[in-house]
């Protein structure tokens, strides 16, 4: 029997304000344990929490970018559960009346536009975090995430391979990341995912059994974790097994998920409305002031570039997956329009630079190691054919170690090309000279010589040479009667 995969996605994305969202408390990471606390988010008896109205603005900004509907009321509750890095008991979220509802994503598949619908997006705060591995006898239990303010973000189950849920997730995170409300980092635990994985006999239209899939802390993992479950519950089910419902953790090391604990139930969590927050109401004016400032998102800006500047699709992809890189990329253009050559160094050099130098782990790059205005004088440089392609190789460098501009680096270093057609003869005449077997193969019928002749050019000028020239030149003088004898040196009438 063959099996369809039904896969929906929750993912918890932390916002990015300064406080937390029931109280005045840094939401900075990294601090010393416990410090960014209070009686409030520790949750002292008697102490009231207050909506940080920051956290609505964002929620609004990520549904209508989405394309939900926003509640013009919607409402606080409390879901009940014990864990030791939940210091009140419950956790604030939204259940019944969540703040965005029925939304949409669309997603590249197979170069097909799929849609992947929205159930909700709500408001919640976060939980603790407990550390296990400082005391051989105890858990510790850190509260400075406690009460970080979040959004939950839940998909209906309509993806259907762990490719399509990468893709999700990508695109998901990218349009977080141009409304500058998540940076997307989920190494440090700010975009997570679980995963609510079942198999169906093909053709059918009821839901199997979900398995709740959690630890999945990048697209990796979020990849590999579903595969492997995918296989296992259709093994399973080609057994004669059953499955049951529960929650399974990936396990990065075996590359393997294992049971937890059985799947709860809504029902299990008892949510009530908080009685100590008002009902949020949002008016029209608001939700009309913050659509008009929108960012273009990761998609329209996408066609846009493929549309205004003529390149290649997967060259747009890559360069509107992060807001910063595509403000550099059409900066860039504003000192010298060649879209192809500049996305070629960003797309490659560029982000291999980023990499190395762990600058594409911030949120938004302003401190870029080679300016906007330096690229694009590099880039007019080759165009010029004062620089070769090989040469700017070493100024993109010098530019990356000391910011200086490409005119100020080719000038120290004597890095400017040779063009004139007097000289580039002077250096072809002695490389077809010290070469003259390889010059008799080459007039014998062997095409492939000419490679090598060519490198030994480049070789002899340091690669200063003009390699579309020094190509012209060299085959005239092969092939237009200027022949080398290859037993005097002597040239050939």
């Amino acid at each position: 029997m063959k099996y369809e995969t039904v896969v929906g996605l929750e993912v918890h994305a932390q916002l990015l304000t300064q406080s937390k969202i029931f109280c005045g408390c840094s939401t900075k990471f990294g601090q010393a344990p416990n410090h960014n606390t209070c009686p409030i988010c520790t949750g002292f008896p008697g102490v009231l929490p207050v909506l940080n109205k920051k956290v609505v603005e964002f929620a609004i900004r990520a549904g209508l970018a989405t394309h939900c509907e926003i509640a013009r009321w919607s409402r606080l509750a409390r879901k009940n559960y014990f864990y030791p890095d939940l210091p009140k008991g419950y956790q604030i979220s939204q259940y019944e009346l969540p703040i965005c509802t029925n939304g949409y994503i669309d997603i590249a598949v197979n170069m097909v536009v799929k849609r992947i619908r929205l159930t909700r997006i709500h408001m919640e705060e976060d939980a603790g975090k407990n550390i296990h591995d400082l005391r051989s006898d105890a858990s510790l239990v850190d509260l400075n995430r406690a009460g970080v303010p979040l959004l939950e973000i839940v998909s209906e189950p309509d993806i259907r391979s762990a490719e399509e849920a990468g893709n999700y997730l990508r695109t998901l995170r990218a349009m977080l990341q141009y409304l500058e409300i998540c940076d997307g980092n989920m190494e440090e635990g700010s975009f997570r995912c679980d995963a609510n994985v079942s198999v169906r006999p093909e053709g059918t239209t009821a839901l199997g059994t979900k398995v709740e899939l959690k630890n999945l802390n990048s697209f990796k993992a979020v990849e590999k974790g579903i595969e492997f479950e995918i296989r296992r519950q259709i093994e399973a089910l080609s057994d004669g097994g059953r499955l049951i419902q529960e929650t399974r953790l990936w396990d990065p090391d075996r590359e393997e998920t294992r049971s937890m604990r059985t799947k709860e139930f809504a029902h299990d969590y008892r949510y009530f409305p908080d009685p100590d927050l008002l009902p949020v109401a949002i008016d029209e004016e608001w939700i009309d002031e913050i659509r008009a400032s929108l960012p273009e998102l990761p998609g329209a800006r996408k066609v846009r570039l493929i549309s205004q500047y003529d390149i290649p699709s997967y060259h747009a992809e890559l360069l509107t997956n992060r807001k910063d890189v595509a403000d550099y990329f059409e900066s860039t253009l504003i000192t010298h329009r060649n879209p192809t050559a500049i996305a070629n160094w960003i797309t490659g050099d560029l982000f291999r630079l980023l990499k190395d130098r762990k600058l594409d782990e911030k949120l938004y790059i302003t401190d870029w190691p080679v300016q906007p205005d330096n690229l694009a004088a590099m880039v007019a440089l080759i165009d010029q054919g004062k620089i070769s392609g090989k040469l700017a190789k070493t100024v993109f460098e010098a530019m990356a170690d000391s910011g200086s501009s490409p005119q100020e680096i080719i000038a120290e270093k004597g890095l400017e090309q040779v063009s004139d057609p007097e000289s580039i003869e002077k250096a072809i005449d002695q490389v077809l000279i010290a070469h003259r077997k390889q010059v008799a193969d080459y007039q014998a019928g062997n095409q492939k010589i000419f490679g090598f002749l060519v490198g030994q050019i480049m070789k002899a000028t340091q690669g200063k040479v003009n390699p579309q020239k020094a190509n012209e030149i060299l085959k005239r003088k092969l092939t237009e009667g200027n022949k080398i004898s290859a037993t005097s040196g002597r040239k050939l009438d």
